[in-house]
């Protein structure tokens, strides 16, 4: 993959060349959907050096608004092909100004809302999935095609990916990234965010898309934080709980190996670990379902009266039961979510605790057909399995970020969830920051990646 290479202000590689070798490459990984060679050849006529996100290469999942570009958020629904979009997204905007050069859309789970994104091949095997529904970011981000990408998380969209494809990815705090601009899904737990090759790749890009902004009404007024400028501090004295219990059963054995192996590397890092019993949280599907189908079935809800057919059976299955959905059962989903945020957040403070970690997902990438993962004692859908351990934290609104901690012994990555009280992006991403210094998962590379000139 050529980097671009500034000279006296000037960016030595033009647009043509980049997005050719991104094009090359992605033939055989089907996660890009649509590349901007215009936008970015006029990014390159105005690059600045000097801007923060200067030369940064970013991909934007494509629910996400990039002024003349269709967003196809993969469904036929938007037709074929739908119209440009007329303006860039809050975030997209906000990449611009900072010197982030926008490079094309990823691929996703069609409507953001799956865990295969059907159509992309996860880098580190190529017969298995990236993971979704930004798992076109995952992907490209894994390969080499670019330093970061934009993706969004309603119940582990981002994380999900992250921890398949064996690269950093955060789900802030809800309400610290403005989603105006984002197609919803479900919209009282949706969340946009950064995957990076490292954490500093998703601090960077954090620094420049976080804050309030007016138009999003989810937005949120937060305290200024730089989230690069203590990511060397280290964990030493922080008090980190590891879970018993949930998150932790059912497990793939290696998977569990691997998260005790960064418990331990944690302790010798200097953190107090800490055991709590957070059974509180097992009814996290239960109503993460209950939440997200009537949300996104009043969204969707002309596109299910008007178009069904053109939507995925099993997604017009959960948007059909959404509406049918009695609205109690949604009133009772959102009073459990907000006990578990009260009870989450009571952990943190009886406890001290500055960060809690667990496997982020409990197996490793599905193969593409693949629809359940075999447990020692159990079989349980690749859904379930994988929305299981990163929709709690969609429910509290924290920031969670996945970080890689391992490689199976067929050579498949695997990640550690970090989760920190709300706003405090910049103790999580601290943590993750040291766990990464401290072991060489960051340096590993997939089979299919982009070569740099």
């Amino acid at each position: 993959m050529q980097h671009l290479r500034c000279v006296m202000g000037v960016v030595a590689t033009s647009a043509s060349s980049i997005l050719e070798s991104v094009a090359r490459v992605d033939q055989v990984l089907g996660a890009m959907v649509v590349l901007d060679p215009v936008g970015l050849e006029r990014q390159c006529e105005d690059f600045d050096q000097d801007l923060p996100l200067a030369g940064m290469r970013i991909a934007v999942k494509d629910i996400i608004e990039v002024e003349g570009l269709p967003n196809r958020c993969g469904s036929a629904l938007y037709g074929d092909p739908p119209a440009p979009s007329r303006s860039d997204a809050v975030v997209v905007s906000r990449i611009r100004e900072s010197g982030g050069l926008i490079i094309g859309k990823t691929a996703a789970h069609e409507l953001a809302c799956g865990v295969y994104t059907p159509g992309t091949r996860n880098p580190w095997d190529l017969s298995r999935s990236p993971g979704g529904s930004s798992g076109g970011s995952g992907a490209a981000v894994a390969a080499g095609l670019c330093d970061a990408a934009l993706g969004s998380d309603t119940g582990g969209s981002i994380r999900i990916p992250a921890s398949l494809c064996g690269i950093a990815g955060l789900k802030p705090t809800y309400g610290l990234v403005p989603k105006t601009g984002v197609e919803p899904l479900s919209w009282s737990l949706d969340h946009v965010g950064p995957l990076g090759k490292t954490v500093r790749d998703c601090a960077r890009l954090l620094e420049a898309i976080a804050g309030f902004h007016s138009s999003d009404p989810t937005s949120v007024m937060s305290p200024s934080v730089g989230y690069l400028e203590k990511l060397d501090a280290g964990v030493a004295g922080l008090r980190i709980a590891v879970p018993s219990g949930f998150f932790m059963d059912p497990i793939d054995p290696q998977t569990q190996t691997l998260f005790l192996a960064a418990v331990e590397v944690m302790r010798e890092l200097g953190a107090e670990m800490i055991t709590v019993d957070v059974s509180y949280l097992s009814g996290s599907l239960e109503a993460e379902f209950a939440i997200v189908s009537p949300e996104a079935a009043t969204y969707h809800h002309s596109h299910l009266r008007k178009n069904p057919e053109l939507i995925d059976p099993q997604i017009r299955g959960m948007l059909i039961a959404g509406a049918a959905l009695p609205s109690s059962y949604y009133l009772r989903a959102l009073r459990w979510r907000q006990d578990m945020a009260d009870r989450m957040r009571a952990t943190f403070i009886d406890n001290r605790l500055d960060a809690f970690i667990t496997p982020t997902v409990p197996a490793f990438a599905q193969l593409h057909d693949q629809e359940e993962f075999v447990y020692p004692g159990g079989k349980e859908p690749v859904i379930s399995s994988f929305v299981r351990t990163t929709a709690p934290f969609n429910l509290t609104g924290q920031p969670a970020l996945s970080v890689p901690c391992g490689l199976t012994a067929d050579g498949l990555p695997v990640g550690l969830q970090i989760a920190g009280r709300p706003f405090a992006e910049d103790m999580v991403l601290r943590i993750g920051a040291a766990y990464e210094r401290a072991t060489d998962w960051v340096a590993q590379l997939p089979p299919l990646h982009a070569t740099t000139e």
